[in-house]
């Protein structure tokens, strides 16, 4: 039976409670830190070689359903009554926003070192200590807005702009495809150097911090980014019942630059080996209020 995935704002204060306490769970298990290490292991870019899976691709959407999926798993065999909700940030969009209170996920860093000091997962409440990508300290870092070059989350018209997309993604399949619903949703600027940002990575520039890097993960408030980003994903599917669901659906040839280096519908995904079209549909699975 499918379960939910809400809102965030909509929680109680019952169900944060039990959210936040299976990802404590999962930290002191030392689970939570193997989904960190696997985020940074497969964050490859345009320039890095290789195949690509998680970012800067077509997978990019597949491959983070499969990610969630597999984090939620993990809290549902310590709390089968959790699932990961989503933040829409399009709309809870200030600091103030229920999100970041100390009965959840914490506020912001503090201005001298971006440390977070509120909420469970401050380092001084001694649960949550970053192992993984370390900066400065062991501790979890926010910065909200940058104030050092001051950003905005995405508005709901630039989410509009990707929605609007008719084909799932284009040639070349990375980062700088002009067109496509994936990499406006995903969020590259539109040419190298420009220092836009858009949806997806623009989210991870406000929040600032740990959610700058590679190892984004070690700020729970990954999961319900990416939670949203999923539900866009599936929103996007129904507006375009006719699209193609994933591009490129057979792999490129091998006069193409992008072969070997981006995944068509038939290809597994690492590290599961789970074929890209079992993660085209969630309704068996879950569904979102």
């Amino acid at each position: 039976m499918a379960y939910t995935r809400q809102n965030q704002r909509s929680l109680t204060k019952a169900q944060k409670r039990r959210f936040v306490d299976a990802v404590l769970a999962l930290k002191r298990r030392g689970r939570y830190d193997d989904f960190v290490a696997m985020h940074i292991d497969f964050y490859r870019g345009d320039g890095d070689g290789g195949l690509r899976v998680a970012h800067m691709t077509p997978s990019f959407f597949p491959w983070h359903r499969k990610f969630l999926l597999e984090f939620e798993r993990a809290l549902q065999r310590i709390d089968p009554g959790v699932s990961v909700p989503y933040w829409d940030w399009t709309a809870d969009r200030s600091p103030a926003s229920s999100l970041w209170g100390e009965d959840f996920l914490g506020g912001n860093g503090r201005r001298s070192d971006r440390r977070v000091t509120t909420g469970p997962f401050a380092r001084s409440t001694g649960h949550w200590t970053v192992r993984e990508a370390v900066t400065e300290g062991d501790f979890l870092m926010r910065d909200f807005g940058r104030p050092q070059a001051p950003v905005s989350l995405p508005s709901a018209a630039q989410l509009a702009s990707a929605m609007d997309e008719s084909r799932y993604d284009a040639d070349p399949w990375n980062s700088v495809a002009s067109s496509g619903f994936r990499n406006k949703l995903e969020g590259w600027p539109v040419r190298r150097g420009s220092g836009t940002w858009f949806n997806h990575n623009l989210v991870h520039r406000w929040v600032g911090g740990h959610m700058l890097g590679a190892g984004s993960v070690n700020d729970p408030v990954f999961w319900l980014h990416h939670s949203f980003v999923d539900l866009c994903w599936s929103r996007w599917r129904k507006r375009h019942p006719d699209a193609e669901p994933y591009l490129p659906r057979r792999a490129l040839p091998v006069t193409d630059r992008q072969h070997d280096r981006v995944l068509s519908a038939d290809d597994v995904m690492p590290p599961w080996d789970t074929p890209v079209r079992d993660m085209l549909e969630h309704s068996r699975l879950y569904r979102y209020a």
